[in-house]
């Protein structure tokens, strides 16, 4: 894999060392992530000995019109709690799971992809725990890390600092693509549990945490673990499940439900002439949901429009093929639930009740 760092010939001892940035410790972090990188490997991996640029061969033969798709993202500002408490093992999930569960919304396989760390000092084994996230978020996935870069950037960042960013790949037949113009009146929606908060609206979780004043390293009652562990929950990978959902039953869209919650997300895969009207009563939101309302006096319009509430993804599915939606997806040891149908209407996606 062409995981690099941004380096030059000159000896790590010159000029460029003096200016903050370890040559050394990029080459280091390079070999202590290699194991991780490698059980990732798909057989379409091609090697590039320039490790300028990852290759992968598509094998056209097993495809009839196959349509590429891809996705970039981040994590956002839960990176600063994994800095806060020096976990770094976990964030990498975050970052593919971010990706590789855009990518199955349309039904496309996630095939592989690269990450970009900046960081203010490389420091190899947080790197190297970094990149084992990834690599392991890419095992849950079924995707290959092809590739990736390393960059130092002292004084744009201070030494702890760094940033993820990651880009993935993936392919779907062009007469399987999925989305609103599959979607019918009397669609059932089932919703599949999150594992927690997953990776968006952490700017209002430091913001609360911050003014009550609760250190992250303190148990929490209400939520069974200290508070930085339950912030720190790994975004579930969803890309596998979901795969094997559409060849089970008739799943006509998904919904990744990211910032903006669960309503607003499953908007974007219906068409302008139908509704999803979907019931609160049918879940209980996890702890951590109503502890961070309680502690920054949060209400459930401002809760609904950044958190997922407990669902990190949603199926849209003939309404015929619900119940064993949630069976198959229990199978595979996910919590899910029919949570809604669809109805005539302008587009829209509305939560009525209150949580059971």
């Amino acid at each position: 894999m062409p995981e690099n760092t941004e380096t030059d010939s000159r000896p790590a001892d010159d000029a460029y060392a003096a200016a903050g940035v370890d040559i050394g410790a990029g080459e280091r972090a390079v070999d202590l992530m290699k194991s991780h990188v490698a059980r990732t490997r798909r057989p379409e991996q091609i090697p590039d000995a320039s490790g300028f640029a990852g290759l992968f061969q598509l094998d056209l033969a097993a495809y009839r019109a196959p349509v590429l798709a891809t996705s970039t993202d981040g994590v956002g500002t839960k990176i600063m709690l994994a800095q806060a408490l020096d976990r770094h093992d976990t964030i990498g999930i975050d970052l593919v799971g971010m990706v590789v569960d855009d990518l199955v919304v349309s039904g496309a396989e996630p095939l592989f992809m690269t990450d970009y760390i900046a960081c203010g000092a490389v420091v190899p084994e947080r790197i190297a725990a970094i990149v084992g996230g990834i690599a392991e978020g890419c095992h849950q996935a079924g995707c290959a890390l092809i590739g990736g870069e390393t960059a130092e950037h002292p004084g744009a960042m201070r030494p702890h600092e760094y940033d993820l960013a990651g880009a993935g790949t993936g392919v779907v037949e062009a007469d399987s693509v999925l989305g609103p113009q599959r979607v019918r009146e009397g669609d059932a929606v089932v919703a599949i549990a999150s594992s927690g908060l997953h990776s968006n609206g952490f700017s209002l979780v430091r913001r609360i945490i911050d003014r009550a004043g609760t250190p992250l390293t303190s148990h929490v009652p209400e939520l069974g673990v200290e508070l930085g562990a339950e912030l720190l929950t790994p975004t579930r990978v969803y890309a596998k499940d979901c795969l094997a959902l559409t060849a089970a039953v008739e799943v006509h869209a998904y919904a990744h439900i990211t910032g903006g919650g669960f309503a607003a997300n499953l908007a974007r895969s219906l068409p302008d002439h139908l509704d999803a009207v979907l019931d609160r009563g049918t879940w209980r939101p996890q702890p951590v949901f109503g502890y961070l309302a309680e502690q920054g006096g949060i209400g459930r319009s401002d809760m609904e429009a950044t958190f997922n509430m407990g669902v990190g993804m949603a199926a849209v599915v003939a309404g015929g093929d619900a119940d064993r939606a949630v069976g198959f997806l229990a199978e595979r040891g996910l919590t899910a639930w029919v949570a809604g149908a669809v109805t005539p209407g302008s587009g829209r996606a509305v939560l009525s009740g209150a949580h059971a």
